[in-house]
């Protein structure tokens, strides 16, 4: 196609869900309840783990550092979905589309090297716990915190730069829930398998990489465990895991078999219910998992609330 005869998009129509337009305002009511349940909750446990010093632990601050990234995590997408769906121009310019996918790809890149430290911190806390403190100390925490997000933010930086470049001159219709890199690179009017298969080393290195750090960490958590003689001990170590397990789980579940492939065709049913889960369903579902499974949280917001006189 002849370069001058493209007609550059300024802007991109995001569908979201096209066979539910008649249920849209519903959908709006239901995603409004998440978002803000998943704000108040997100909130509160970093709050509790920050007012409360008995929480001021390793493990605790982490889990308050999850909370406040997903609070940018959800930011970044359902704001834009809640007002699309009440627009009939579901629209977001060229430039907002590319910020959307740069903060929930770095904002989800940081979750995983977050959840890969959290991982660590239980290996050293379970595997060698003669070692722990003076390993784990708060400068430790500090600087793998602060490595977490530099990494993450710096993730998507090669991404987004070969996207900027490619030539958009329609359709400009994104099939997606938001702004994201495959159903992006979709529209371009020229070649993108240097863009897909860029995509697919950086997913590829950042979301194995990190699976498998933790995947190894739990193996050695689970032989350590498995030689406790007693019941309880391994009981309580294992209670300590769980929460962290079941978020890892949850998460890279649906982030492997949407980020680590090649191909470009996909099902867009498929491809918009994976996208629920990981950008909406697992930050709303964390409070809760740590916070119900956790004795530790629930007894800190109590003694919170009584202090605040509501209790």
């Amino acid at each position: 196609m002849d370069s001058g005869n493209w007609s550059q998009v300024t802007e991109f129509i995001i569908l979201g869900f096209p066979h539910l337009q008649g249920i849209q305002t519903y959908l709006f009511v239901l995603l409004l309840l998440i978002y803000l349940t998943t704000v108040l909750g997100n909130l509160l446990v970093f709050l509790v783990v920050r007012l409360d010093s008995r929480l001021h632990t390793p493990m605790y601050h982490f889990v308050s550092i999850l909370s406040l990234l997903e609070l940018g995590y959800t930011a970044a997408t359902i704001p834009k979905m809640l007002s699309n769906l009440l627009r009939e121009e579901k629209t977001i310019s060229f430039s907002g589309c590319l910020l959307q996918i740069y903060f929930f790809h770095s904002l989800g890149a940081t979750e995983c090297y977050l959840l890969t430290a959290m991982a660590y911190d239980r290996y050293l806390a379970i595997c060698q716990p003669l070692h722990y403190s003076t390993r784990m100390t708060p400068a430790l925490c500090a600087k793998v915190t602060v490595g977490c997000w530099l990494g993450g933010l710096a993730g998507p930086v090669a991404e987004i730069s070969l996207v900027s470049r490619l030539p958009f001159c329609g359709p400009n219709c994104i099939q997606h829930i938001f702004c994201d890199f495959p159903p992006v690179l979709s529209l371009a009017c020229t070649d993108t398998s240097i863009n897909v298969l860029v995509d697919f080393v950086i997913n590829s290195c950042k979301i194995l990489a990190t699976f498998l750090l933790i995947l190894s960490s739990y193996v050695q958590i689970i032989r350590t465990v498995l030689r406790i003689p007693s019941a309880a001990g391994k009981k309580k170590a294992f209670s300590t895991c769980a929460s962290h397990l079941t978020v890892v789980l949850i998460f890279y579940g649906s982030i492997l078999f949407m980020y680590v492939r090649l191909k470009k065709s996909y099902s867009l049913d498929y491809d918009r219910a994976l996208a629920v889960i990981y950008s909406v369903l697992t930050p709303f579902l964390n409070p809760f998992i740590y916070s119900l499974r956790n004795k530790d949280i629930k007894e800190a917001v109590k003694r919170q609330l009584r202090r605040s006189g509501i209790l």
